[in-house]
């Protein structure tokens, strides 16, 4: 399809940001970045992961977009239930999973920081103050000074 991003790991090639995130985590990160895959949380990781590019997105599109349609039909529903959801998902806890961090943090919370910096969501003071969490992480301000660099290495804007 010609989009971006693209991951090349040997003879795998994975395309889609949740897909790429998710089989990183798995890799290269197992019991850390990722629940064992017969634990219990494995269940909350995968729900929160998919609920960024399947619920986030195309239903705040939706709603920016004043598209007509059957909440009951779409697979992002009533934007005001998802927004519902999205709260619930981090009222009480640190992160998705609790107190631990996951790949499901990167996935969903880059989604929402990006959405919420831009307008495109408004966020509860449980949401806001999950991404502030996240934009506080260390992890998160290395790979902002990573990108920023080729950025600029490109001529590209960093902002």
């Amino acid at each position: 399809m010609g989009k971006l991003p693209i991951l090349t790991d040997g003879d795998a090639v994975v395309t889609e940001a949740c897909a790429i995130g998710l089989y990183l985590a798995d890799r290269y990160a197992a019991g850390r970045l990722a629940p064992a895959l017969d634990a219990p949380e494995r269940a909350t990781y995968y729900r929160w992961s998919v609920f960024a590019p399947s619920v986030i997105e195309p239903g705040s599109i939706a709603k920016a977009s004043g598209w007509q349609f059957k909440p009951s039909q779409a697979g992002w529903g009533a934007h005001d239930d998802m927004l519902r959801a999205l709260d619930a998902a981090v009222t009480g806890r640190d992160f998705l999973l609790g107190s631990t961090f996951s790949m499901a943090d990167v996935i969903f919370g880059s989604t929402v920081r990006f959405m919420l910096k831009f307008k495109m969501l408004e966020g509860s003071p449980a949401v806001l103050a999950y991404s502030e969490r996240l934009g506080a992480r260390p992890a998160l301000h290395r790979a902002d000074a990573i990108n920023a660099k080729i950025s600029a290495e490109h001529g590209l804007p960093t902002g």
